[in-house]
């Protein structure tokens, strides 16, 4: 078990991801909002889902090759409609992360928002171009470690502060509600492009140690999984425990969101509990600030090798400092509608969730995934199930806009 623990390193890139806006931002008003009431949701999301993210790491190990190259072999235009999706999203997602996660420095430490985005955008950038891989799979296992720890303590404090927790569980049918709820599970536990990201991170891992094997990979995925759920329900609690019923609204501006959040926490458990919240905070924002801007540039990257059959030595960097300069601009122009920004950008995710969900399926149920890697037959129902579940929902979100 112990040697098991040691290789771990996508998993908790992935958990990294995962737990940001989706965990601090929307589960935390799921639960301000609805108490334990969308507990429901959350829960089915994270199990719809796990099939399509799962086979990430599943196609990697069996074929030594990302999920990118997949596509390319379903099709050009599966790959060229990946590659487009990406782009049109990626510089917004980078966006709302950055501008969270600069709030709440700005709320812990004092000065500007655009200073601690400019420093957080600088450190993330430095360990990515300097340390690479290597250095990212080693410090995502610390700051996933802190990021478990504080959060459980936050709880654990929570807890102590109620006397009784209603669990009724609630199924919105206001329109503004559904398009919350429709929000909430487009980045729950993440958008399930990151599936790609992480056969990616898997590819790299092997290269490192080239013995980890199809048990280790799985192992290692279902750890990052289980953690990522796990302080979901641990965000949402809070969100129920200390906020709900106070009557507070949250503000769409990035600096005023993190005041509130980290106030109304600090206010319901005591002064004292600052530090805590706020290491818990801030750890998540910037796991989740560091993964994304490796991931996206790594895969467009790797995309347009793919795509033009040409070799870019500098393609990684390049695509670095365009989402790293696109997100900037973005920032300044839209610093305060980053509520409508994640609004967009979850929204997005989950229309666009059954495109994944589909062409992930179709991979590693194919020819193109050796035989003895594809999904058992149990594992194959329980896609379907989640592609259907994933349709009904983005239909019946769409109805409720007209």
């Amino acid at each position: 078990m112990i040697a098991k623990l040691r290789k771990l390193g996508p998993g908790c890139l992935f958990a990294g991801a995962a737990i940001g806006v989706s965990h601090l931002v929307q589960s935390t008003r799921a639960g301000a909002d609805f108490g334990f009431g969308l507990l429901w949701a959350l829960l089915l999301i994270n199990a719809v889902k796990y099939p399509f993210f799962e086979y990430g790491s599943r196609y990697a190990t069996a074929t030594g090759k990302s999920l990118l190259h997949g596509y390319k072999k379903l099709g050009k235009g599966v790959l060229i409609a990946y590659f487009i999706l990406t782009f049109a999203t990626m510089f917004t997602i980078q966006t709302a992360v950055t501008i969270v996660t600069a709030g709440i420095a700005s709320s812990l430490f004092g000065g500007s928002i655009v200073l601690w985005t400019a420093i957080i955008t600088g450190i993330c950038l430095s360990i990515l171009v300097i340390g690479k891989y290597k250095v990212l799979d080693s410090l995502m296992k610390v700051i996933v470690i802190c990021l478990t720890i504080s959060t459980l303590i936050a709880v654990i404090l929570a807890t102590g502060s109620v006397e009784t927790v209603d669990f009724s569980q609630t199924f919105p049918t206001e329109a503004a509600a559904v398009g919350f709820l429709i929000a909430f599970m487009g980045w729950m536990p993440a958008p399930l492009d990151i599936s790609v990201w992480h056969s990616v991170w898997t590819v790299e891992k092997i290269k490192l140690d080239p013995s980890i094997d199809a048990k280790q990979s799985r192992f290692d995925f279902n750890v990052g999984y289980v953690v990522t759920t796990l302080l979901a329900i641990c965000f949402l609690a809070l969100g129920a425990l200390v906020m709900f019923g106070s009557g507070e609204s949250f503000s769409s501006a990035g600096g005023a969101f993190a005041n509130q959040l980290i106030a109304l926490y600090t206010n319901g458990l005591g002064e004292n509990t600052k530090l805590i919240i706020g290491i818990a905070a801030l750890t998540t924002m910037f796991s989740t600030s560091l993964t994304t801007l490796d991931g996206s540039p790594r895969v467009m990257h790797l995309s347009s090798e793919i795509l033009t059959g040409k070799t870019y030595t500098k393609g990684y960097i390049m695509w670095l400092l365009v989402l790293a300069f696109g997100t900037l601009l973005i920032f300044f122009f839209f610093l305060s509608e980053m509520g409508l920004l994640v609004k967009i950008a979850t929204v997005l995710s989950f229309l666009t969730a059954p495109f994944y969900a589909i062409i992930n399926y179709a991979l590693l149920n194919g020819k193109h995934t050796p035989e003895n890697a594809r999904p058992s037959h149990r594992m194959r129902l329980f896609s379907l199930l989640g592609i259907t579940v994933l349709f009904g929902f983005s239909a019946w979100y769409i109805s409720t806009l007209f």
